[in-house]
């Protein structure tokens, strides 16, 4: 045979030498040692100020700024004595409108110029004070409503008069139809509340009739316009219940769903084993008949314009697609492209046909050591438990960072032209807790208010600079999480590929030991993976960052610049993501570091790029027919289900109870998809290890009593190859 092994494909110097044959070698090396020291050691530093961050943000940090609003006195509605309470009404809400933007107002706390309280549940009609609480012997009592009151304000046996408490701020004197929207009482549009035909006769706001106080309740709020939208498309607190209640209605069948889903992603996958080629050839002559269809409809439409005159000079530009399929030439280039492609893919076919067997026969190899190792189909399960454990502390640390340094409390005259509040000196803290109105005598509607929360201190001055490093540690945690799964299920694979005898010769608890090497030796060329792929990607926020901050100010030139910057690292991303993942196959099996593994991967694919190419489109192309197939066959059945075309067994389940029979669908489709995604992916990588085990079983061994081939039989029936004669101890 000699020391150079013949095959299909020269080996070109260019790429590196190929594999050289080693006596000892039978699969991934188990006397290995630790890799990428210092990017191990990085990373490790990373995770514990990542865990630092966290601990600071949530000892400095409250949520609750952010999940309940406040009252005038800045105690949270919904919890501890307001625990009933968990909603915030505004006394005029005309006031806090137009001082600012409503919904903004609303949601950044209390810097409405209006007293706030908690209330059980918002106003659901109109109501205005009756002119004749403001008789002189009027018993303001028996005009105000208690339930709207300032909780320290007793109307019960008060002396003060109805003006009296209206300058104070201790009850409103109108209020009108509002909806809870994330817990602030904001006006409700819906249902035509604001109908004249729906306002009393009665209401009346500084003494206009009840049309032109609605009128001015309107122009204020915004009826109609952005305040309307938000408030139709937040008022959805009936709307969340009402989902709620349809999944714990059906949550049983969108599980039932979700089980299918991953049935069928098994079996799909099992029975490649046997169906591959069948499919692979089906799929192949299903996308030449349609482009043989393509070329008769085409050609078919230009004969049918053979009288016709109309040509692109007498169309000329026009946004209207359809005017250009009336012009004949335009049938005639896509004919012309049709019939080149159909040419490509004929000869590709012609020439690419033992390729194409290669790559099927690895996809059935694949199918075969799935089942022999079952257990690799669940690791998805863990790579998802630890990525949502990434993105819940993400979330979670990005909140209480958010929410950190103590509320800022500002005396503040809530009508400045009611009495003297020039005593009320600028930036003047108050404690809202212990706050007494009665020290300003001459300003009646003086109040300690919310303003902000407190940005001194050096943890406060740098959250920015933690946000970001939180995103950074978050991204690198991720993609860390991706590479872990893929080096586990990579030595798994080539375990399977270098057993001789299978499945004799499989290790016990394949998974479980590929899962140990890479956390014990290879956890820093992991990370170093990771990170280059990490750093990429925080480039492509930068951009889009800047593409939107910078949007209006945009020439065109500017605009193709940043469009090919970020056109340039998406690709860059996806190269990496390639290297990465060959990179860490190559880890599992020989436990060098990630730039050597890097190396060695891409020559090897770059000595054998077209079986890699081909191998790629028709992974893909089956593997995309998978997808459709369990997403598409589960979405139509749920649709069927819950629509009510197909009735449940006995009387379990009613679908004419639910509210919105969609959300079960689009659960269960999306379900479908990620469990599909996660089998499916799977799958994917051992065909990857396979393929790249199988280029260096070539270039390896020779067929002889000492240099075997590990390949299947099937394999080697495609390239003409034998063993001479099994190996012997």
């Amino acid at each position: 045979m000699g020391g150079k092994k013949q095959d299909e494909e020269k080996d070109t110097s260019e790429y590196g030498a190929p594999a050289q044959f080693d006596p000892t070698f039978n699969g991934p090396i188990h006397n290995r040692s630790c890799t990428d020291i210092i990017c191990c050691i990085l990373f490790m530093l990373v995770i514990i100020g990542y865990m630092v961050v966290g601990i600071l943000a949530w000892l400095y940090g409250d949520p609750r700024h952010v999940l309940y609003p406040r009252n005038s006195t800045g105690m949270f509605c919904g919890i501890g004595l307001n625990k009933d309470k968990p909603n915030v009404m505004y006394f005029d809400i005309t006031k806090c409108a137009m001082a600012t933007n409503i919904m903004a107002a609303a949601l950044n706390g209390l810097q409405c110029p209006t007293t706030q309280i908690c209330v059980k549940s918002c106003p659901a009609d109109f109501w205005a004070l009756s002119p004749a609480a403001y008789l002189p012997n009027a018993n303001a009592e028996n005009f105000f409503k208690q339930d709207f009151c300032v909780p320290s304000f007793q109307l019960k046996g008060t002396k003060l008069s109805a003006m009296d408490i209206i300058n104070k701020e201790l009850c409103p004197y109108f209020y009108m139809p509002t909806s809870s929207v994330l817990g602030r009482c904001l006006p409700s549009f819906t249902g035509g509340a604001y109908n004249p035909s729906n306002i009393p006769s009665n209401f009346s706001i500084n003494g206009l009739t009840p049309n032109q106080s609605a009128s001015v309740i309107m122009n204020a709020t915004g009826a109609g316009g952005g305040s309307n939208d938000i408030a139709n498309g937040f008022n959805a607190k009936d709307v969340g219940l009402r989902i709620f209640e349809d999944f714990a209605k059906s949550w049983q069948w969108i599980v039932a769903g979700l089980v299918i889903a991953m049935v069928v992603s098994v079996l799909f996958l099992l029975l490649l084993r046997f169906t591959a080629p069948v499919l692979v050839w089906v799929l192949i002559f299903g996308v030449l008949a349609l482009g043989a269809f393509g070329i008769w409809y085409c050609y078919n439409e230009y004969m049918s314009l053979a009288n016709s005159s109309l040509t692109y000079n007498n169309v000329g530009f026009t946004t209207n697609v359809q005017v250009y399929l009336q012009v004949r030439d335009t049938w005639l280039a896509f004919l012309i492209i049709l019939c080149i492609v159909e040419g490509i893919l004929l000869l590709a076919l012609l020439f690419l046909r033992k390729r194409i067997l290669i790559a099927v026969a690895l996809i059935q190899e694949t199918s075969k050591a799935l089942g022999h190792m079952m257990s690799t189909l669940f690791y998805p399960i863990i790579t998802f438990v630890l990525l949502l454990v990434c993105v819940s502390y993400w979330g979670i640390t990005a909140l209480y960072l958010a929410t950190s340094g103590g509320p800022v409390y500002r005396v503040v005259a809530l009508n400045a032209t009611q009495g003297d509040c020039s005593t009320i000196r600028a930036n003047q803290s108050c404690d809202p807790e212990t706050f007494n109105s009665t020290e300003y005598p001459s300003c009646p509607s003086a109040r300690c208010v919310f303003i902000n929360y407190n940005t001194e201190g050096l943890f406060q001055r740098n959250l920015f600079n933690l946000q970001i490093y939180n995103v950074v540690a978050f991204l690198w945690c991720v993609n860390f999480v991706i590479a872990l799964g893929h080096c586990t299920l990579a030595g798994a694979f080539a375990s399977y590929y270098w057993a001789f005898s299978k499945p004799a010769d499989i290790p016990t608890f394949p998974l479980i030991q590929s899962f140990m090497r890479a956390l014990r030796y290879h956890v820093g060329s992991l990370a170093f993976g990771a990170l280059i792929l990490t750093l990429v990607q925080i480039v492509r926020i930068i951009l889009e960052y800047l593409d939107h901050k910078f949007k209006a100010a945009q020439n065109p030139c500017t605009r193709f610049l940043m469009c090919c910057l970020k056109c340039c690292f998406w690709c860059l991303e996806k190269f990496i993501k390639f290297i990465n993942r060959n990179a860490y196959i190559m880890i599992a099996i020989y436990g060098k570091n990630f730039c050597v593994s890097a190396k060695n991967a891409f020559c090897l694919l770059m000595r054998n790029i077209v079986r890699v190419v081909v191998l790629d489109k028709v992974t893909d192309l089956l593997l995309f027919f998978g997808k459709l197939l369990v997403v598409g066959g589960v979405g139509v059945l749920a649709f069927f289900f819950f629509s009510g075309r197909i009735q449940s067994p006995g009387t379990v389940f009613e679908t004419a109870a639910l509210n919105y029979y969609w959300m079960p669908i689009i659960t269960v489709i999306f379900g479908a998809y990620i469990i599909a995604h996660g089998f499916f992916s799977v799958y994917n990588m051992g065909v990857d290890t396979l393929f790249l085990c199988f280029l260096e079983d070539l270039e390896r061994n020779d067929g002889s009593a000492e240099k075997p081939y590990y390949m299947s039989k099937n394999l080697m029936k495609i390239l003409n190859k034998k063993n001479k004669q099994p190996k012997t101890g």
